[in-house]
């Protein structure tokens, strides 16, 4: 860490933030008597806190976000000239990095064609259902105006985005709710909800059955991800999403990827549907898009949703009537421009498929080991293993014995997540995101600090 700020200044850094910050998903009483813990600096995969501490951050700043990992010179002075240059024009206007890495982002996403800024992925998502909801309008007379969304899935903190989220502990205290949201079921075979032989087309057939119960004339739009993430890390299984997407075509629902998490890398390839071999016609993104170096994200849509809106120019309702004010910020796409310059040239898609590998074949190596662990899963460097009270009921632990490994984890030096406030009884799933970037050494060290947390837990 860098020596140059002063103990007697981080001390008051630290009352400072204890009188006046109010921190993301934080109970405050707590630093009435213990500090806050401030993260002062990171370099590649360490971040160090205000003792001094060094972390290896096994969850990109603690929410899928650093994929390149901290410390990047190139973006920072990519950010700086272009705010000298112009830092700011609202959107109705172009700018050159706005331009540039549209395209350069079209490129990776073939079948796209269109790229609407927006200031974060819970707006991004926002965005992508008033676009549901005006199609409706125009085409359907109002009433194809239902999105669907599954449950586990997350899609923002808005009261909308909680609208189609499907994370009970997260929408607790906020309703009423946005109508017109619909909930089809998770596809965690792990938790099977049928018994059958092929899972995944199953567990697509009852979205289908949603829509059949709703009126396929009722529903515009399903919003899902690609890989469910706060809700468990769940892999879809074979055959889901292509049946995901018949359904689609034959109901005509636009179909609406959030990959607000998987997006830019995190799952070796560039976007998580294109895992599957899907073809979406609207794909949200934010997190990663530019590695948390400047606040981005953005809605890409296909041309044939987006002529939807300019098929009538005498019309003075016939456009997005929609504004995202920061979305006309040029740090942001500045900055991703050159992450994701960064991410080719490091070849770090090939990096996370390898240390994804690694990153599994570890888990299921600690699966033996230790009985807490009932599931593995994961694709690329976003992995998960949840952890039960019995293997053969799946009964899930108590949650505190979850956070208890992530606090074990913590005191070792390695920084993971677990799923908090999400599923009730269900908050019982470690997670793993740590960067891009990332090393065989960094792997075993995570996981290592995970088997001895499991070790001084759960015993054995």
């Amino acid at each position: 860490m860098d020596a140059s700020f002063q103990a007697n200044d981080l001390e008051h850094v630290v009352e400072a933030d204890r009188a006046h910050i109010w921190h993301h998903l934080s109970q405050h009483k707590p630093f009435e008597t213990v500090d806050p813990q401030i993260i002062v600096e990171g370099k590649g995969m360490r971040v160090w806190d205000q003792t001094g501490k060094e972390h290896l951050d096994a969850v990109s700043g603690g929410v899928w976000t650093v994929n390149v990992g901290y410390g990047r010179e190139s973006i920072a002075n990519a950010v700086r000239d272009q705010l000298i240059k112009l830092n700011y024009f609202a959107g109705a206007k172009g700018s050159v990095p706005g331009s540039l890495f549209a395209e350069r982002l079209i490129g990776k996403m073939p079948g796209m064609s269109r790229v609407y800024y927006t200031n974060s992925g819970s707006e991004a998502n926002e965005k992508a259902f008033k676009m549901v909801r005006q199609i409706a309008e125009k085409r359907y007379g109002g009433k194809k105006h239902k999105i669907l969304y599954r449950d586990r899935d997350y899609h923002g903190t808005t009261i909308t985005t909680l609208s189609a989220g499907g994370q009970q502990e997260r929408n607790a205290q906020y309703g009423p709710f946005t109508p017109g949201f619909i909930a089809v079921p998770h596809c965690l075979e792990y938790r099977a909800q049928w018994d059958v032989e092929n899972y995944g087309e199953r567990a697509a057939d009852a979205i289908e059955e949603v829509i059949l119960r709703e009126g396929p004339d009722t529903v515009g739009g399903l919003c899902l991800e690609p890989v469910t993430a706060g809700g468990g890390v769940i892999t879809p299984p074979e055959g889901y999403w292509q049946r995901v997407q018949e359904i689609c075509r034959k109901y005509d629902i636009l179909l609406h990827i959030d990959e607000v998490v998987c997006g830019v890398g995190r799952t070796g390839t560039w976007f998580g549907y294109q895992q599957y071999g899907i073809q979406p016609d609207m794909v949200t993104m934010a997190k990663g898009v530019a590695s948390g170096y400047a606040a981005i994200a953005c809605l890409v849509t296909t041309e044939q949703v987006f002529e939807m809106f300019k098929d009538d120019a005498s019309d003075p309702m016939n456009y997005f009537r929609d504004i995202s004010t920061f979305g006309g910020c040029t740090a942001g796409p500045a900055a991703a421009l050159e992450n994701m310059r960064i991410i080719e040239d490091e070849n770090l898609l090939d990096n996370t498929n390898r240390m994804g590998e690694r990153m599994m074949a570890n888990l299921h190596g600690l699966m033996e080991k230790h009985a807490a662990i009932g599931d593995v899963r994961g694709k690329g460097l976003f992995c998960g293993a949840e952890l039960v009270a019995d293997r053969a009921s799946k009964e899930p632990v108590d949650e505190k014995l979850a956070q208890a490994v992530v606090a074990s984890c913590m005191k070792q030096g390695v920084i993971i997540g677990v799923t908090n406030r999400s599923v009730p009884g269900f908050n019982n799933t470690l997670c793993f995101s740590p960067a891009l970037i990332a090393t065989n050494d960094d792997i075993d060290a995570i996981t290592d600090a995970v088997d001895t947390a499991l070790t001084e837990v759960f015993g054995g």
